[in-house]
């Protein structure tokens, strides 16, 4: 038989890893708690006309990235691609939306099949965050500080923060026109992608990495020239907002987020620490969707972030420093051994927090103590035959310097309080 490998494009998270994607979710989860924001747990499988009515059946990712399939009732179900769909579904389905504001953030698995590379993946991890309800260019402002906050939190620096406003969708629908007649006339020096684009969704022929288009766009008009006063003074109020908050960013009039629904403010991080992958993190504002995916209109803004990503810029340049696996480590003879775990337990329960390892398994003392070393444990205690028989265990530092002593078993929770203090 052939040897069972992780299908391409999804992998492993190690030990090793799993501690840096620990550290970033936990100063997410601080940052959102600082900020008012609740958690919210949607499923990893759901209706295929979801995801077809929010991000538009003619779309790469509706036409080729889902992973979908018939049920056993024969219904459509795709493994969802994206994560704000999910959410808007689940308040408009669960009524937190009506005559109500929502400040929530998620985080979990997305699949979408496309070509492998560094940063991208088959299965991939986002952390998004989504407010509902509130219509000024404040909430905008509140959820770009957001990441700036996170990016301290990490100790991440060297992001670029790029910005633009797609107005509303008359005034994008009246740019489009304008747009295709200009891509019109350059047709013929279009790549198979724009030329496809040009017919579906024209504004993404503006956020092509093909550097012969993106000379052509260059001379391409703005949406800037078509914004309304209105428009023009939501993305006013979050520029000053920004330079209020020491927040630098450059206007990206190329930036766009490429579906219907969008409107207004648009953002992105970008760095140039991840190769063609520059986009760390991409948000702005959807009105149009919770009343699109059927519930009544509501303002709504929000971004998303790859965990993968984040993980490699923190690999890059920056590794906070990771907790050891131990705090303890119980070195024991196999007579002791069974007695050994009950201590353990014990230390466990008495000492909140207190992260014990208690040898399994064969192994000599010399052996064990190696392991000991390995775990990063600050002390090891010793129990063997004798100790056992005289109701006391040894501590040994494992770190700096000191002298094994024998302590009662009895008394060991109150010792250990003193050392670790």
């Amino acid at each position: 038989m052939g040897k069972i490998q992780a299908i391409r494009g999804m992998h492993d998270v190690l030990p090793e890893q799993s501690q840096l994607w620990q550290f970033l979710e936990d100063q997410v989860r601080s940052i959102c708690d600082g900020f008012g924001y609740q958690e919210i747990r949607t499923p990893v499988v759901e209706s295929t006309a979801l995801f077809k009515r929010a991000i538009g059946e003619v779309t790469d990712i509706v036409e080729k990235e889902m992973y979908t399939f018939d049920d056993r009732n024969g219904d459509s179900l795709t493994l969802r691609p994206e994560g704000t769909a999910g959410c808007v579904r689940a308040c408009i389905e669960n009524g937190l939306l009506h005559n109500q504001t929502q400040r929530l953030w998620y985080r979990g698995a997305m699949f979408r099949h496309e070509r492998p590379q560094k940063g991208r993946y088959r299965q991939f991890h986002q952390i998004g965050v989504e407010a509902f309800g509130m219509e000024g260019p404040d909430i905008d402002l509140e959820i770009i500080l957001m990441t700036a906050s996170l990016w301290q939190a990490l100790g991440i620096d060297g992001l670029e923060l790029q910005i633009n406003s797609l107005g509303t969708s008359e005034e994008r629908a009246a740019y489009r026109e304008e747009l295709v007649k200009f891509l019109r006339q350059h047709e013929e020096k279009l790549d198979d992608d724009s030329k496809r684009r040009l017919e579906t969704n024209p504004l993404r022929v503006l956020d092509s990495k093909n550097p012969d288009v993106q000379a052509i766009v260059a001379d391409a008009p703005t949406l800037m020239e078509y914004l309304g006063e209105e428009s023009r003074t939501h993305f006013e109020i979050l520029c000053n907002g920004l330079k209020a908050a020491g927040i630098e960013y450059v206007i990206n009039q190329r930036l766009v987020r490429g579906l219907d629904y969008y409107s207004l403010s648009v953002f992105e991080w970008v760095t140039n620490k991840l190769g063609a992958q520059g986009t760390v993190c991409a948000g702005g504002r959807y009105d149009g969707l919770i009343e699109q995916l059927g519930g009544r209109a509501s303002k709504a803004v929000g971004f998303a972030m790859g965990i993968e990503r984040l993980v490699a810029l923190l690999e890059e340049y920056h590794m906070p420093e990771l907790r050891q696996t131990a705090d303890i480590y119980i070195i024991s003879a196999d007579e002791a051994r069974i007695h050994a775990q009950a201590v353990a337990q014990r230390l466990r329960v008495e000492i909140e927090g207190l992260r014990v390892i208690s040898h399994c398994g064969t192994g000599g003392f010399k052996a064990q103590f190696k392991k000991a070393d390995r775990s990063g444990a600050q002390i090891a205690l010793v129990l063997g035959e004798d100790e056992l028989a005289q109701g006391v265990i040894g501590i040994k530092p494992l770190r700096g310097d000191g002298e094994q002593q024998q302590v009662a078993i009895a008394d060991l929770p109150d010792k250990l309080q003193e050392w670790i203090q």
